[in-house]
């Protein structure tokens, strides 16, 4: 909910334009269940990945907040960045959705949404720490670039993945690190960061493309993975300036991690940069974006509203020359009729835990 309405509420959405999404939202939250046990200051790595415990680690951090005379970013502090493990190395857990969160905690300054990111990063807590916190996954590749589109085209035409999964879905996440690490640990370490602003400004293009840029699975459908992929990249230009420099170069690598895994588990459509840069305009601009993420016919699509506000922020901070952001904008925002994407797993589970 707080992901809508926080970018419903900064592309200037009316209090009964954010009401009504508020009402709609709220019929869909899961009940909160209480927590097998409380979690403590000596206990709380514990439960890292049981979601059980959701509860308990809220609680947990909210107390920690009182103690910590409400100054959440010292909360933060304390449990995201300490340690030999520290919890920042696994924000794309859960496909995203604990970096999404804490982005929001800082964009909106807001000391609820970061405990609940917080909570929402322990209980997500998976296998994927370990190709942050484990030097040795980091190696040489048979090849390089600063290029991520140039890797994802690789991978798109890389016959070892040919035949690996019969459909798209989230489910082919999980296999893809079981049985084929090596594969995509060859492409992951590939991207070659040498200069990290640069490289980010390539990453935000790439993210886009690959939601506006590929085919979905029927007429103007869109895949939902690759919708997280552009927001949990918007999340990581608001956390870059905010979060200790150290770990700037681990979350950007952690969300390339999630980007190559996600784009293999959808079967690696061709991505058609041509097809936004071709895109014809007929007179609409950010302004008529806007509207149609506050007032269209989706306006009440948590994921269309944030793919949108996405690609505008994106927009702003980098030289948007070609317009490729605003045509893939207008040409998202004008043609969406739906999410594709979808594996055996149940589409409305997967949209309701989001």
């Amino acid at each position: 909910m707080p992901h809508i309405l926080g970018s419903a509420y900064l592309l200037g959405a009316t209090a009964h334009h954010l009401n009504d999404v508020y009402e709609k939202e709220s019929k869909e939250l899961e009940k909160w269940e209480d927590s097998p046990n409380e979690v403590s200051t000596y206990d709380w790595r514990d439960y890292l990945g049981d979601s059980r415990y959701q509860r308990a680690y809220v609680d947990f951090f909210e107390d920690e907040l009182v103690l910590n005379g409400y100054q959440w970013q010292k909360v933060l502090e304390c449990y995201l960045f300490q340690g030999k493990e520290p919890l920042i190395n696994c924000l794309v857990a859960g496909l995203g959705h604990p970096l999404i969160h804490l982005g929001y905690a800082y964009e909106l300054s807001s000391r609820e949404l970061a405990m609940e990111a917080l909570g929402l990063t322990t209980t997500s807590y998976n296998y994927l720490h370990k190709y942050l916190d484990v030097t040795s996954y980091t190696r040489n590749s048979t090849y390089g670039t600063t290029s991520p589109i140039e890797i994802l085209k690789r991978v798109a035409t890389d016959k070892k993945f040919d035949g690996l999964f019969q459909h798209r879905g989230g489910s082919n996440i999980d296999m893809l690190f079981t049985h084929h690490e090596e594969l995509i640990l060859e492409h992951w370490n590939a991207w070659q960061i040498s200069n990290p602003t640069k490289q980010f400004e390539d990453s935000q293009r790439a993210a886009t493309a690959l939601l506006a840029a590929t085919q979905g699975g029927g007429p103007n459908q869109y895949d939902f993975f690759f919708v997280h992929l552009l927001t949990t990249s918007h999340a990581v230009r608001i956390l870059l300036p905010e979060i200790p420099a150290k770990f700037h170069i681990n979350v950007l690598r952690q969300w390339w991690l999630l980007t190559l895994a996600v784009y293999i588990a959808q079967l690696r459509p061709a991505i058609d940069q041509n097809s936004v840069l071709d895109y014809d305009l007929g007179g609409k601009d950010w302004s008529w974006i806007d509207k149609q993420a506050v007032e269209g016919k989706c306006s009440m699509d948590a994921h269309y509203v944030k793919g949108l506000r996405a690609m505008k922020a994106a927009a702003e901070i980098w030289d948007d020359k070609d317009m490729f952001y605003l045509k893939a904008g207008v040409k998202f925002g004008d043609g969406f009729a739906g999410w594709t994407g979808f594996g055996p797993l149940d589409a409305k589970e997967i949209l309701a835990s989001s």
